[in-house]
């Protein structure tokens, strides 16, 4: 009869491609029974969100299948985003993880790109929040389809919630034509407050939406509490990488990892079809004083895609730094009006080519973010 150590020794021949040991060794490996001729196991990764999931799953029965006296093998993949191994916060002890979104510039869609990674890592169960600490600009509160003060309980603020995720802004307590005009140590004061004095409860990752640029909101942020890393945002185009090297520097003076970088609008796609046209008809389109080829599939069926910011920008940044580029993310206009109607995209259009996009980053994210979590780990010989 196959014994629950037969399990676990096929089970070390499976391997995590990110922290690159099996899975046992790694202590992923949470149940191991045999019961007749059905072994039972329960796998506990690093993050609900990692792209390999189901790899490791296949993997796994595959191994499990191969042993003598094994006929069925019902595999159970969990999770348990452990958090960084170190001293105790003292605010917001029960966040995993707090990672920043920020940018060299604004209007890369910075903001956007948080919502949309904060909804995808929720819909893969992950516990998430979002803090909006670009009080000039407060986006989130109409991004995520929230508006009116929150409520209290004792002397804590309560987040207010939609598509999974808790969130605060400073748009929830402020009328939506009132300007903030504040000076350095009062932005100070406001994260550190929504940091200690909001009801986050624990949480996986609080993704925190940056103001554009490296000013006091980021070196306050840093100063507050420890961070986990941070993922910048960046369009294709040259001035949007310049201004992304400051935000690196940054970083790394107040000694910040940087996960990686989100190219947005990376090209716009046009689909369409030509009707009456035989596929391999040669046809042109003109922009930007040249012309661009464009290939009749059936049916006279195209698609173009038009690198209106450039191309090629977050790969360099990439290579000079080395970091990754944890996706791209085309120019769309459903973005635009699932922002304007507080609905991410990822979720009104969850087979689009978008979402598909936002997926693959929170996949490359939690990846990076949960190697970061290993290595913080105490070596055991």
């Amino acid at each position: 009869m196959t014994t629950s150590n037969e399990i676990l020794d096929a089970l070390r021949t499976v391997q995590d491609p990110d922290l690159m040991k099996d899975i046992v060794t790694l202590g992923f490996v949470k149940k191991a029974e045999v019961t007749g001729r059905t072994a039972d196991v329960v796998i506990e990764l690093t993050t609900p969100a990692c792209p390999v999931k189901d790899q490791l799953k296949a993997e796994a029965e595959q191994k499990i299948l191969t042993l003598d006296g094994i006929d069925e093998a019902r595999v159970e993949m969990t999770a348990n985003v452990r958090g960084n191994q170190g001293p105790a916060r003292q605010v917001a002890p029960d966040v995993r993880h707090i990672v920043a979104i920020s940018s060299g510039k604004g209007g890369v869609g910075k903001s956007t790109v948080t919502v949309n990674l904060a909804a995808a890592l929720a819909a893969t169960g992950a516990r998430v929040g979002v803090l909006d600490c670009d009080v000039y600009g407060p986006d989130i509160p109409m991004m995520m389809g929230l508006s009116g003060q929150p409520e209290a309980r004792g002397n804590k603020l309560i987040p207010k919630e939609r598509h999974g995720v808790k969130t605060m802004s400073i748009g929830y307590l402020l009328d939506e034509d009132k300007p903030v005009i504040w000076r350095g140590p009062m932005v100070h004061k406001l994260i550190e407050q929504f940091l200690g004095d909001v009801e986050w409860g624990p949480l996986d990752y609080l993704l925190v939406d940056m103001p554009p640029g490296t000013g006091d909101a980021q070196l306050s942020l840093a100063q507050i509490v420890p961070l986990s890393g941070a993922v910048l945002v960046t369009q294709p185009q040259a001035v949007s990488t310049y201004d992304v090297a400051k935000a690196v520097t940054m970083f790394k003076q107040v000694n910040v990892d940087i996960f990686g970088i989100v190219e947005n609008m990376a090209g716009l796609v046009l689909t369409g079809q030509v009707e009456g046209c035989p596929a391999g008809t040669p046809m042109h389109v003109d922009i930007a004083g040249g012309q661009k080829a464009v290939r009749v599939e059936q049916d006279g069926q195209f698609s173009l895609t038009l690198e209106i910011f450039g191309t090629g920008g977050a790969e360099s940044l990439s290579k000079k730094y080395g970091f990754p580029v944890l996706g791209r993310v085309p120019l769309d206009p459903a973005v635009r009006v699932g922002g304007d109607a507080g609905d991410p995209v990822i979720l009104t259009n969850p087979d689009s080519r978008l979402a598909d996009a936002f997926r693959e980053v929170a996949g490359h994210f939690a990846q990076r973010v949960a190697i970061r979590e290993h290595k913080s780990l105490p070596i055991l010989q």
